[in-house]
């Protein structure tokens, strides 16, 4: 971790970098709410600058409308504290660091409570991988942390959540890049990816998959797609020979 003079360094330094990127989390928030991921300004999204450790995070409850870039938070990944905004930021953001911190390939973390998704979170139910459009994202059933436990509830209940994330991928052997998405038990998803526009399009297609989910179980569906069939659709776009989309010429 960078230490306070170097922090100070990277935030003058980076002045049009950081500018930018509080301009892609104000951005990212705003789509969240406008894909009806966020209701009620339920939700957060956060990013990391590149080659710092520095965070960028939507402050605590603001009209996003009203809100600039100026207005988002800037955190040490540290410590938590904020060192740029006069703003107080989310109050997730403890969940937000315990996933920067575990994991450095992550540019970006997002929060919803996007309602089907958050459906199977408060059923305590992972969601089950039923067809391709599910695979092809995500690789597997999206998992299902264990329910918080008093005492972690009553301290520090946010860092917590994050801890109880990293405990369910880590029990399951998963990779934070190949299941770029957690169902926190009887509270609601979180997403990540390499940059915070990754994360909340993890958090459309988890919402999307969540939604054919229930109309599938609906109409009976119970087995998971096959394994065979699974695994080449997440690794024709995920994989190492994958070949989905326009590949690069050689040159």
């Amino acid at each position: 971790m960078m230490g306070a003079d170097q922090m100070t360094i990277g935030l003058h330094e980076q002045p049009s970098a950081l500018d930018a990127l509080r301009s892609a989390v104000l951005q990212a928030n705003r789509r969240l709410v406008d894909a009806g991921l966020a209701p009620y300004r339920f939700g957060n999204a956060s990013a990391r600058l590149s080659g710092s450790d520095l965070i960028v995070i939507k402050p605590s409850g603001v009209d996003l409308a009203a809100a600039s870039a100026s207005d988002m938070a800037v955190v040490s990944l540290g410590d938590g504290q904020v060192v740029a905004g006069r703003l107080r930021p989310s109050v997730d953001l403890p969940t937000h660091l315990e996933l920067y911190r575990a994991f450095p390939e992550l540019g970006g973390v997002v929060h919803t409570h996007s309602r089907h998704a958050t459906a199977f979170a408060q059923a305590c139910r992972e969601l089950p991988c039923l067809g391709t459009t599910h695979a092809d994202y995500f690789d597997g059933a999206v998992p299902v942390t264990r329910d918080l436990q008093p005492s972690e509830t009553d301290d520090a209940y946010e860092a917590a959540t994050g801890r109880v994330i990293l405990e369910c991928l880590r029990e399951r052997a998963l990779s934070p890049l190949r299941m770029p998405a957690v169902l926190v038990a009887r509270h609601g998803p979180f997403t990540w990816g390499r940059s915070v526009e990754d994360a909340v399009q993890n958090a459309l297609l988890l919402e999307e998959v969540a939604q054919l989910a229930l109309l599938s179980m609906q109409l009976g569906a119970t087995e998971p797609a096959p394994s065979h069939l699974a695994r080449l659709h997440f690794d024709r776009k995920h994989g190492p020979a994958a070949y989905y989309g326009q590949q690069k010429r050689a040159s």
